[in-house]
């Protein structure tokens, strides 16, 4: 009723939205209906369907039987089906003849047309003894909305999911969001579903090499943690990878990280994502200490690298030992930088993405 749709099926369009904070709806019909007029042609009736609905305008029907077949809508034909219903009862048709019906206005031949009509025409008088002028008047009615009717079917399926979708968000607002960012990893799409979830006050957390998943997720306190998936330039290899090494305990620092994890996958773009992303900062290290160069012009990721492989190599190298046992190379742990150029808040932004 407030049109907070954002992220729902089907209602997320301002229009929409805008109709629904006026419609107010309270019954999946309210949904199935709109989910039918939103579209160009019958666009034009939400506003008399909003009207009806709320008793500022009186409802009215061509005959008196078609209240039975519109009441729902408010003396509307939204449906195909209700045009087929129409037929059937006013003029006798049968489900095959309605249907024929259906698909010949559709079509606008004016033969089949004409020939509908006449039909028409001749088994409403027949059947409720309709007068051939109201049963013409009834016939344009039918024929103007079957240029647009919606299947009825196929407009309530899809309210339902709509309806499912408004549920989750409500009462599951964590949890529908964190699979909403997911199924949306685009920066234009999560950049605008993060202000969403800022709207429905939810607490996104940025990602983290220790806590984060490749999808968004909903941790203990029941905040969203952010993806590793939609970090730029971090592969689905890399992330299985982090993942599945964290199995063995939480990364004490960023130094655990470099040793342990498998730096032929986790290569130096990813390291370079993550650490501009934020994945890194609960390790205590300013982002910008990792592009920091020292006097030798190497930056401070590049000697992580170099010491993650250093101690690869050297592993390696005791496992191909004749003799075995631990190797008596010492690799000494990079010093981290101290003097940098801290990032402005606007590159730190842009660094993110």
């Amino acid at each position: 009723q407030n049109g907070d749709t954002n992220g729902t099926f089907q209602f997320e369009s301002e229009g929409m939205q805008m109709y629904l904070r006026q419609l107010k709806p309270t019954n999946i019909e309210d949904l199935i209906a709109m989910n039918s007029l939103y579209r160009p042609g019958p666009l034009a009736f939400i506003p008399l369907y909003i009207e009806r609905k709320h008793g500022r305008e009186v409802v009215e029907y061509a005959h008196p039987l078609l209240e039975k077949i519109l009441k729902d809508t408010f003396g509307i034909m939204v449906y195909q089906e209700q045009i087929m219903q129409t037929a059937q009862l006013l003029a006798g048709y049968s489900l095959g003849g309605a249907d024929l019906l259906r698909r010949a206005m559709g079509k606008k031949k004016k033969e089949e047309m004409d020939k509908q009509r006449e039909i028409f025409v001749k088994g409403s008088k027949e059947k409720n003894d309709i007068p051939a002028e109201k049963a013409n008047e009834i016939f344009d009615i039918m024929q103007k909305f079957a240029e647009y009717g919606f299947n009825r079917s196929h407009s309530a399926a899809y309210s339902v999911v709509a309806y499912q979708t408004a549920y989750l968000k409500a009462n599951y607002p964590a949890e529908y969001m964190a699979a909403v960012l997911t199924h949306n990893m685009t920066i234009e799409k999560v950049t605008f579903f993060l202000d969403e979830c800022n709207k429905m006050s939810i607490n996104v957390l940025g990602p983290d090499v220790n806590e984060s998943s490749a999808e968004f997720i909903v941790n203990e306190e029941g905040k969203i943690r952010f993806g590793l998936a939609a970090i730029k330039g971090t592969g689905e290899a890399a992330i299985e990878s982090i993942i599945e090494e964290r199995k063995k305990g939480h990364f004490k620092d960023i130094f655990d990280f470099a040793s342990r994890i498998n730096l032929r996958t986790v290569n130096k773009k990813s390291f370079e994502s993550m650490a501009q992303a934020g994945a890194f900062d609960s390790f205590g290290i300013n982002r910008a200490a990792y592009f920091s160069e020292g006097t030798d012009k190497s930056p401070f990721i590049e000697k992580l690298i170099k010491y993650g492989n250093a101690l690869m190599k050297d592993k390696e190298s005791s496992k191909n030992s004749l003799f075995g046992g631990k190797s008596e190379v010492k690799i000494s742990t990079p010093a981290i930088p101290t003097q940098f150029e801290n990032w402005s808040k606007i590159e730190k932004l842009s660094r993110e993405k």
